[in-house]
């Protein structure tokens, strides 16, 4: 060992670099911003699409709780049952988009 202790080996340097470039870590991503999945985006536009899952399955579901209530001729039953449904489905989106992703 003719180096000493405090400097690094030259060669571990340049296999660390190589190992980066491969992994795409020193790199920035190319990608559109759709493409990148997870939470890479400004804060704005992961407010904003928060907002629309919540209301989008909200207004789905109250749409089908409705359209029900005029096909069977119901007082609003079916409109009241459906918007908890519908709240569920949107809070479930919303923990999709935060939660972690599995590694398979």
């Amino acid at each position: 060992m003719s180096q000493t202790s405090g400097d690094p080996d030259p060669s571990f340097e340049e296999r660390l670099q190589a190992a980066r470039r491969k992994q795409g870590l020193d790199a920035p991503s190319n990608r559109p911003l759709g493409e990148q999945g997870g939470l890479d985006g400004s804060a704005l536009a992961i407010g904003v699409r928060v907002g629309v899952e919540l209301v989008s399955a909200l207004v789905v579901a109250v749409a089908i709780g409705y359209g029900l209530d005029r096909l069977f001729g119901t007082t609003p039953i079916l409109t009241a049952v459906f918007v908890p449904i519908g709240g569920a489905a949107g809070v479930l989106n919303v923990w999709r988009l935060f939660a972690p992703k599995r590694q398979d």
